[in-house]
């Protein structure tokens, strides 16, 4: 078997229909076979994927307590046999059916990249925002798509440098099933494809985008919902890796304000202003609660349990307080 692709699913809704629909009708001169690992979904999931007559088509379920992020997925690895392991999300729909042999060609190429990460694509009907964030993201690995830890004396220093090395986003990736097997993903709560690519950075392995293997996959986040993953963005990178994302309340501030006059500018230059008037007024109010929850994410540990916990998205959905995505 080449790939194996590995969906974890939790009460996705219709969307996973697409997903899945696109993902078995993928073009490829080699087989693939597909395991859907669902944690508890209430909302006819494992029924579903049952009621499929396709013989690549797996299910294996647990219990919703049984889930996480790392752990999850290395439980889907281990239950497939593809030299190549595909993780993607119950809400990343495939841009067409080339994505998966677009995903491969780069480990394919060169034995020493270890994992491949795609493209996200913002759907059509996301705030232009959101489209115009994840363009300028992606785009920046465009320039260099093939990355190793090629000076070390940097990477020691430089904060940024180290957050590019290790950027890797499992909505949309590869990992190679001998690497994987020396370096499992991490069990632990957020941020596991990151702390994933760090390992295999510093252990020499090479890291590759694939611009053209892209999905769908996007979220507009409602205020609190973007305070709250901010939040859990910044205490993780904190606890992880030792970053701070943001330094200060003068820093907070000075963000907030660079974040809003950019999309303000944008908007007057593109008519948004004029098209989408709502759109445009709520853009500072949605980067104000980005850069507070960067603010006291940073400082979760000086926070109360209660209050932490209420601050934190991941924490509510791994609890089933929420039904939501990644």
């Amino acid at each position: 078997m080449k790939v194996s692709v590995i969906i974890p699913t939790k009460n996705p809704g219709w969307i996973f229909e697409r997903v899945l629909d696109r993902v078995l009708a993928q073009q490829t001169p080699w087989p693939y076979e597909v395991l859907v690992v669902d944690s508890g979904s209430m909302d006819g999931t494992p029924q579903y994927v049952q009621a499929i007559p396709d013989r690549r088509l797996h299910l294996h379920c647990i219990e919703a307590t049984a889930f996480g992020h790392g752990r999850t997925r290395n439980l889907g690895v281990s239950l497939t046999s593809g030299e190549y392991a595909v993780l993607i999300t119950h809400d990343a729909l495939p841009a067409d059916e080339h994505w998966l042999r677009r995903l491969v060609v780069p480990a394919d190429v060169d034995p020493m990249v270890a994992g491949v990460f795609g493209r996200h694509l913002a759907y059509p009907e996301a705030s232009p925002f959101t489209k115009r964030e994840l363009e300028m993201h992606f785009e920046g690995f465009t320039r260099e798509p093939v990355v190793c830890l090629a000076d070390r004396e940097r990477y020691e220093r430089d904060q940024g440098y180290r957050q590019y090395l290790h950027y890797f986003s499992d909505n949309n990736a590869l990992v190679r099933r001998s690497v994987w097997e020396r370096i499992p993903y991490p069990d632990v709560d957020f941020a596991e494809d990151q702390i994933w690519a760090q390992k295999i950075i510093e252990a020499g392995y090479r890291k590759a985008y694939a611009h053209d293997a892209a999905v769908y996959h996007s979220h507009d986040y409602a205020l609190w919902e973007r305070l709250q993953r901010s939040f859990d963005e910044a205490r993780a990178f904190r606890q992880l890796f030792g970053y701070e994302l943001c330094r200060g309340f003068g820093p907070m501030l000075r963000s907030w304000l660079g974040l809003s006059l950019r999309d303000m500018h944008h908007a007057a230059q593109t008519g948004l202003l004029a098209r989408r008037p709502m759109a445009a007024l709520r853009a500072p109010f949605d980067n104000l609660m980005r850069v507070a929850g960067h603010f006291l994410g940073a400082r979760a540990h000086r926070l109360p349990d209660r209050i932490s916990r209420r601050m934190s998205r991941d924490k509510r959905l791994m609890s089933g307080v929420l039904v939501g995505k990644k």
